[in-house]
């Protein structure tokens, strides 16, 4: 025990992070134990602890960090806050995605792990909560903006639809083949333009079927 606390050392949240995905990706495999993963990587296991109750809280940080790291880097450009909320969105996807790419071999694997259920991905659930107040917030910002309440948008349907949205740009990032994943650029730029422009010439008893409709789908 002793020779154990002596090799131990002390490691960030970030090292855990790193340290677990790099072993999904050596091993093709989740560890058994968070005793034998600290074991391996010669931290104790009482630093895991610090940061995460297991390997599941731990699966949902790594997604919620990637949408950190991307609302952050994005906010560091300050034009960005000049943009309205349709460039804002665009430059988030975009910077989402490039994230994503960066780190591919990982979110394959736990895609590939939950292809038949990537709607429901438990992972998911803390980034979707992140991206529906993203969506939120913008549509605040451009509702405030408004003279008129008629012209104002549903924050919570626009918000679902901005999850939707990227669950559909998740699958096409997936599947696109493109050099540079150029095609998930364009797929990126057509669907944000898309959805703001039906918000913006959509008659209002159309958005709240749509709204009806994208709820179902989420809740499916």
């Amino acid at each position: 025990m002793a020779n154990q606390v002596k090799k131990s050392k002390s490691v960030s949240k970030m090292d855990i992070l790193t340290y677990y995905m790099e072993y999904v990706l050596e091993h093709e495999e989740t560890p058994k134990s968070v005793y034998k993963f600290a074991k391996i990587h010669k931290f104790k296991e009482a630093e895991f602890y610090k940061f995460f109750g297991n390997f599941d809280s731990l699966r949902h940080n790594i997604w919620e960090t990637f949408f950190k790291n991307a609302h952050e880097l994005m906010m560091q450009n300050e034009e960005v806050q000049s943009y309205g909320s349709r460039e804002k969105m665009l430059t988030f996807f975009y910077t989402f995605f490039e994230i994503l790419t960066a780190n591919r071999s990982y979110v394959l694997y736990v895609l590939d792990e939950n292809e038949q259920n990537m709607k429901n991905l438990k992972q998911l659930k803390g980034l979707r909560s992140n991206i529906k107040s993203f969506a939120t917030d913008l549509i605040e910002d451009d509702n405030d903006e408004k003279q008129y309440g008629f012209l104002k948008r549903n924050e919570k349907i626009y918000s679902e639809g901005a999850w939707i949205q990227f669950l559909f740009l998740l699958k096409f990032w997936k599947e696109d083949s493109s050099p540079d994943f150029e095609k998930t650029d364009i797929a990126i730029e057509k669907s944000v333009n898309t959805i703001f422009d039906v918000f913006d010439n959509t008659p209002l008893e159309k958005v709240f079927d749509f709204g009806k409709f994208l709820y179902k789908e989420t809740m499916k």
